[in-house]
């Protein structure tokens, strides 16, 4: 009878943090799309959805072995063990949900999980390490990849995939055809048509990477106690993470919608390209990463890279850097476009080289802030930091039977 009970707060607790993923990941996946109107938020939560499912059972399976067995023994996961971890994992994801934290699942949940393994001195160093080495080299890479894109190739990729929506429908069905068929609206070029879709296939896209690595933080203490099996624990995840979706992650689509008018769709875009692919590569390869640190280091990346176009690599060298500052990418939101911010470059004319001071963007100097960037991956790592700690004091000096 206990046994069942404790099962039944157990599989409670997954669908709380599933729940709670669901209601922030879906503002990161399809925050853009909303915003620019390419999906209404009950087409974005059941996108969602169905992407973080096929991604937690097709790629997240290995992520899901990995926390709940090899950086402790799955033998350490008790019953209560288990929803203890669970619960500070939901906790945090709570906690940030409701106060704008931007806490990282995935640490969050390795970090509970080191402090069960710190406490009873069965954390696996070697598994650690590993996990924690990527922690920092993912981030790095995603700057600095996005940095090229920004310095050398955003300008060219601007006015290659800009496209001015327009009013009225994107498709309009024709009945005068037997049987009906989809076709564009009075107003609807092929071009705003191809990156309408686009813009919604990279969302699904990403939602499939955020599926990769945070379906585990949702099942895999059950799973290591060899309470649920994998299929049906991630099966449980992604109905949670649907009604975390359909439910708060409205107002956190909308919320993220609208935060980013002031940032170009293309940035957008590339930010979750580049973010999404490092996370579902580090997940096939079993890693747990932080799909909030990385993005993060992305647009910061890809914002140092736009500014750093006013400079040259001479310049640099001679101790001459541009003076960035404050709001990336408040440089070409004039208008909405499918693509990139503000009204559509002319393709046929070309961006000013790198070191012209005037480079594309007059703002440039508003592309990049060092300050707010290292408060902001401060926050990121004090919520992990908490649970871990936290986490290792209850285990060792609570009985926990």
């Amino acid at each position: 009878m206990a046994l069942s009970v404790l099962l039944f707060v157990g599989l409670g607790v997954v669908v709380f943090v599933g729940f709670n993923i669901g209601g922030s990941n879906v503002g990161v996946a399809f925050g853009p799309a909303v915003g620019s109107k390419s999906i209404s938020t009950t087409g974005a939560a059941a996108l969602m959805t169905v992407c973080f499912f096929l991604g937690g059972w097709t790629v997240g399976r290995g992520v899901v072995r990995t926390m709940g067995g090899r950086i402790v023994p799955s033998s350490e996961f008790t019953f209560v063990a288990s929803i203890v971890v669970l619960f500070f994992i939901g906790l945090a994801l709570f906690l940030a949900n409701v106060v704008g934290v931007p806490a990282s699942t995935s640490m969050t949940g390795v970090g509970s999980i080191a402090g069960l393994g710190l406490a009873t001195n069965t954390l696996n160093w070697t598994t650690m390490g590993e996990i924690v080495s990527w922690w920092v080299v993912s981030p790095v890479i995603a700057f600095w990849v996005s940095g090229v894109i920004g310095r050398y190739f955003y300008p060219h990729l601007n006015r290659l995939f800009a496209v001015k929506q327009t009013a009225g429908s994107l498709l309009e069905l024709d009945r005068s055809r037997t049987p009906p068929r989809p076709t564009l609206g009075v107003n609807t070029t092929v071009r705003e048509l191809v990156g309408t879709l686009l813009v919604v296939v990279v969302a699904c896209y990403t939602a499939f990477s955020a599926g990769t690595s945070n379906a585990a933080n949702a099942i895999a203490p059950l799973v290591g106690a060899e309470a649920i099996d994998i299929g049906p624990g991630i099966i449980l995840a992604g109905l949670a993470v649907g009604l975390g979706a359909f439910t708060i992650g409205r107002r956190t689509m909308d919320t993220m919608g609208n935060d980013l008018t002031e940032m170009p769709l293309l940035a957008a875009l590339i930010v979750a390209m580049v973010s999404s692919t490092l996370v579902t590569l580090l997940s096939w390869f079993d890693i747990p990463v932080s799909v909030v640190i990385i993005s993060t280091m992305s647009i910061v990346g890809l914002g140092w890279g736009r500014a750093t176009r006013t400079v040259t690599v001479t310049d640099v060298r001679q101790g001459e850097s541009p003076a960035v500052s404050v709001d990336a990418f408040a440089t070409d939101a004039d208008g909405q476009t499918v693509g990139g911010g503000g009204s559509p470059p002319d393709p046929g004319t070309k961006p000013a080289p790198i070191g012209d001071e005037t480079a594309d963007d007059e703002s440039a100097v508003d592309l990049f802030k060092p300050g707010a960037s290292a408060r902001v991956i401060a926050m990121q790592n004090l919520v992990p930091a908490i649970a871990t700690l936290t986490s290792f004091l209850l285990f060792r000096f609570v009985v926990l039977s």
